[in-house]
C-alpha cells in the first residue's frame, strides 16, 4: 500500500484509494512523533550501527551499544518498525535498517533538513496559527525579541546558527559553479550581491574570476559576519560591504560604481510580495541596458522531482512562523508578476541548477 505524500499531479486529481488516504492521514496526525523518533534513531547512532551490521542486531545488542534502557530501546524500535525505517527478522529477533532508514542516515540533504527543522523550527511551529493570523514570526519569540530572524542570526544559540547556516548553504552552494558560469559569461566584472550574507558567493566570485569585484549589500550585522568570515582569504580585498536595511523603502542601492551584475540568491523568498516589488524597483533604478539582474530561487513549481516541490512548500511555513511572517517559497507565476510590477522583464530562465533545483531568472530593465 502506498502512503507517499508525493502525489503525481498535485491539486488536480485524487490519487489515493480510501485505505491509502486514511493511512496517509494517520501518518500526518502522528507526524511530530514520527519525526522525533527518526531523529533520535540518528542521535543515538542506532541507524548507524544497524547499517554497519547487515545481518541485524537484537534489542539487547542495541541496548549495550547505546546505553539506553530496555524500555527506551523498545519504544524507539517499535515506533520505527511501524514507520518503516527498520525491519525485523522474526526468527532471530534481529533488527535491520530499511531503505528509508538508510536514506535518513546517508542522504546529506535529509540530515540538513532534520537539523534545521528540529533546532530552528520545531518549537516555533507550535504557534504557527498565531503567525498566520497576525502576519508576524510569532515562533521566533522563544529565541529573542527581533522583528525577523535575520536581525537575530548572530545572536542565536550556536547549535541553532549551525543548523540554520547548514541548511541555507547546502541549498545554495551546490548551484554556485553553474551560476558563476552564467553571470560571468558576457565578461562582467563588478557584482552587486544583494543579501550576500556571510560572503560565500562573493568569495566564489573572486576565486572564479580574478578580475571580479563584489559589493555586498546586507544588514550591518551581516556585513560584520561577512568580514569575519572572509578575513585573510585570498581575494577578500576585492570584496566590500555596504550595510543597509533592505526593508527600508528609502534605502537606495549603492551607485558608487556601475554594476555589471546584480545578484540575488535565495534572497527574495525572504520577503513578502510588496517588499519584493520595492527591492526590485530600487534595483531597476540603478540598471541600464548593459547590465542584468540575476535572481536565483528554488521555485517550487519548476522542480524536476516531486519530493523537492513537497519540501519547498513545507519550508514556506518556516518563513511564516520564524523568519518574518510574510514570505514563502514562490512559484513561477508569482515571481514573474512581481518582476514585471517592478519595471523589469525576464530575458531568460535557467533551470535545474545544482542539487537544490535552483532556477536563475535573468532580468533586464523594461
Amino acid at each position: 500500500m502506498t502512503i507517499s505524500p508525493f502525489i503525481e499531479k498535485p491539486l488536480t486529481t485524487e490519487q489515493y484509494s480510501a485505505r491509502e488516504a486514511q493511512a496517509l492521514a494517520h501518518l500526518i496526525s502522528f507526524g511530530p512523533i514520527v519525526f522525533q523518533t527518526a531523529r533520535l534513531m540518528l542521535h543515538y547512532g542506532i541507524f548507524e550501527m544497524l547499517n554497519e551490521h547487515p545481518d541485524g542486531l537484537t534489542q539487547q545488542d542495541i541496548e549495550q551499544h547505546t546505553g539506553l534502557s530496555s524500555y527506551a530501546c523498545k519504544c524507539l524500535l517499535e515506533a520505527s518498525l511501524t514507520t518503516g525505517t527498520v525491519l525485523i527478522d522474526k526468527q532471530t529477533d534481529k533488527y535491520r535498517i530499511s531503505k528509508v532508514g538508510w536514506f535518513l542516515l546517508n542522504d546529506p540533504l535529509i540530515r540538513v533538513d532534520i537539523d534545521f527543522n528540529h533546532d530552528v523550527n520545531y518549537e516555533g511551529w507550535f504557534v504557527l496559527d498565531k503567525a498566520l493570523e497576525e502576519g508576524r514570526p510569532a515562533g521566533l519569540e522563544h529565541f529573542g525579541n527581533w522583528p525577523t530572524i535575520y536581525e537575530g542570526l548572530s545572536s542565536l544559540p550556536e547549535h541553532v546558527q549551525k543548523s540554520w547556516f547548514g541548511f541555507d548553504h547546502y541549498y545554495s552552494d551546490h548551484s554556485f559553479d553553474e551560476a558563476l558560469a552564467i553571470i560571468f559569461k558576457d565578461g562582467g566584472k563588478h557584482v552587486l550581491d544583494v543579501g550576500g550574507n556571510t560572503g560565500r558567493f562573493a568569495m566564489r566570485c573572486v576565486e572564479f574570476n580574478t578580475d571580479a569585484r563584489v559589493t555586498i549589500c546586507d544588514l550591518p550585522q551581516q556585513i560584520e559576519l561577512m568580514r569575519k568570515a572572509t578575513a585573510g582569504k585570498e581575494g577578500a580585498e576585492r570584496i566590500e560591504g555596504v550595510g543597509m536595511n533592505l526593508l527600508d523603502r528609502n534605502s537606495e542601492f549603492p551607485t558608487r560604481a556601475h554594476y555589471d551584475v546584480i545578484w540575488m540568491s535565495q534572497f527574495l523568498d525572504c520577503f513578502g510580495e510588496d517588499e519584493i516589488v520595492s527591492i526590485l524597483s530600487r534595483a531597476a533604478k540603478i540598471m541600464d541596458a548593459s547590465n542584468r539582474l540575476y535572481i536565483m530561487e528554488t521555485l517550487w513549481d519548476r522542480q524536476r522531482y516531486l519530493p523537492a516541490a513537497f519540501a519547498l512548500t513545507q519550508i514556506s511555513l518556516y518563513f511564516t512562523a520564524l523568519a518574518n511572517g510574510n514570505s514563502k517559497m514562490y512559484n513561477t507565476d508569482d515571481m514573474l508578476r512581481l518582476v514585471q510590477e517592478a519595471g523589469l522583464e525576464i530575458e531568460h530562465i535557467h533551470d535545474d541548477l545544482g542539487m537544490g533545483g535552483h532556477s536563475i531568472l535573468v532580468c533586464r530593465k523594461r
